[in-house]
């Protein structure tokens, strides 16, 4: 299948600029891409998978990949679906973070062969560009009502944009003029919401150039609740496993909904067209199986953390589900119990009921004697039914912690 039937198979084209043109001149040879990934956190999460690979599908076709960490972008703020100003963060900060998030995309994209990816840091040519020289050469391209009626500022003017983020359109057509004229990028790709700066591109270069450029933008990937997967939109899904476990990364692609699933399969996963449809017909027949979503939890987190991880991530779920948590090492109870109510034991014993209460599993002395008798506590997965029993710190997993399950799958981790 042609790359581009294959991306309009996955529903991973929103626009583009010239469709007829972009085929045939994928047609004639390798092209050169890119996506710009700008460093406002430490680290890349799940919104930002979907270029990244992208830009692989891209290689994979023979193609050139360039990812351009926005060090000088990132200190100016893109107003693409945003509501507000963004926080203008320190030069040291973004430095930082383009460092961690050069090292991340490392991990995604080829770097040998005629087909070798690129990394470069917009700061580079952004850093040295003189005010004047910016609004004489770039400036004079960008008519103010042409700048009013890209989405991007039009969203914002009840709201309010600062001159800063009003300039970034500028600033990310730049980009794209450099790589065209140094690297013969042709093609810029990115979410919907860069339609507006792509498209600015492209005119530049034909404006400042005379040559043709294209542009494509895939849509942007919402949770079930329709809000995008993003960095500010809360609960955030990180691919660096200090911020998202392996285990909680695994955890959010099991539970995708079943209208989701086989979107994300399809944009997040390098499965053949014909699994694909099998994926979405046991989703359609059969949901309560959820095949589709271990299908996709597997291949995802092996993709950004690896196999070992989604092993281990595996071993976690299944103990978790079984109640079979005393099987678990040290690390892997760190890793599935990270965001569970957690309760320290200071002494070397402490008796069971007053435990349940200080650590907030029952909301009383009465509840949890009625709790134990009913059967309705685990330590460490065993039922526990003893009104008496006494916590000791030697007794514990790994001489470290009790596991606490209340009911079928509310846990409780006691240091």
């Amino acid at each position: 299948m042609k790359l581009l039937d294959d991306l309009e198979f996955r529903g991973l084209i929103y626009q583009m600029t010239d469709r007829e043109g972009l085929a045939q001149r994928l047609e004639e040879g390798a092209l050169t891409l890119y996506n710009g990934f700008d460093p406002t956190a430490e680290s890349l999460h799940v919104g930002s998978l979907l270029p990244i690979l992208v830009l692989r599908r891209f290689q994979l076709a023979g193609h050139r990949p360039i990812a351009v960490v926005g060090g000088g972008t990132g200190l100016i703020g893109d107003p693409s679906g945003k509501v507000n100003e963004r926080s203008l963060n320190s030069d040291e900060v973004v430095a930082e973070w383009t460092g961690k998030l050069k090292a991340q995309l490392e991990t995604f994209l080829d770097f040998s062969g005629a087909r070798a990816a690129r990394i470069v840091n917009n700061y580079d040519w952004l850093g040295p560009l003189k005010a004047i020289e910016l609004l004489r050469e770039v400036g004079k391209h960008f008519p103010v009502p042409y700048m009013l009626a890209k989405d991007s500022v039009a969203s914002r003017l009840e709201t309010g944009i600062s001159f800063t983020e009003f300039s970034y359109m500028i600033l990310q057509a730049y980009d794209f003029l450099v790589l065209n004229q140094n690297l013969d990028c042709q093609l810029q790709i990115g979410g919907s919401d860069q339609w507006g700066n792509i498209t600015a591109g492209a005119d530049l270069i034909r404006r400042a150039a005379g040559r043709k450029a294209h542009g494509l933008t895939f849509p942007l990937v919402t949770k079930a609740d329709g809000t995008k997967f993003g960095k500010t939109e809360g609960g955030a899904v990180w691919l660096d496993p200090a911020k998202t476990t392996p285990y909680q990364f695994y955890q959010f692609w099991v539970n995708a909904d079943d209208q989701s699933v086989v979107t994300y399969l399809k944009y997040f996963t390098f499965l053949e067209r014909e699994e694909l449809l099998a994926m979405e017909e046991t989703t359609r027949t059969a949901p309560a199986k959820r095949e589709a979503q271990r299908r996709l939890a597997e291949e995802v987190t092996t993709l950004v953390h690896g196999e070992a991880a989604t092993q281990r991530a595996q071993q976690i779920s299944r103990a978790l589900f079984y109640g079979e948590v005393a099987a678990l090492s040290a690390d892997e109870i760190e890793e599935g119990f990270g965001d569970v109510p957690s309760h320290l034991l200071e002494g070397e014993e402490e008796a069971l009921v007053e435990l349940l209460v200080k650590a907030r599993v029952c909301a009383s002395k009465r509840q949890a004697r009625e709790d134990l008798d009913k059967g309705a506590i685990y330590l460490n997965g065993e039922r526990c039914t003893e009104g008496d029993k006494v916590l000791r710190r030697a007794e514990g997993l790994h001489g470290r912690y009790h596991i606490i399950r209340r009911g079928k799958n509310k846990y409780y981790l006691i240091r």
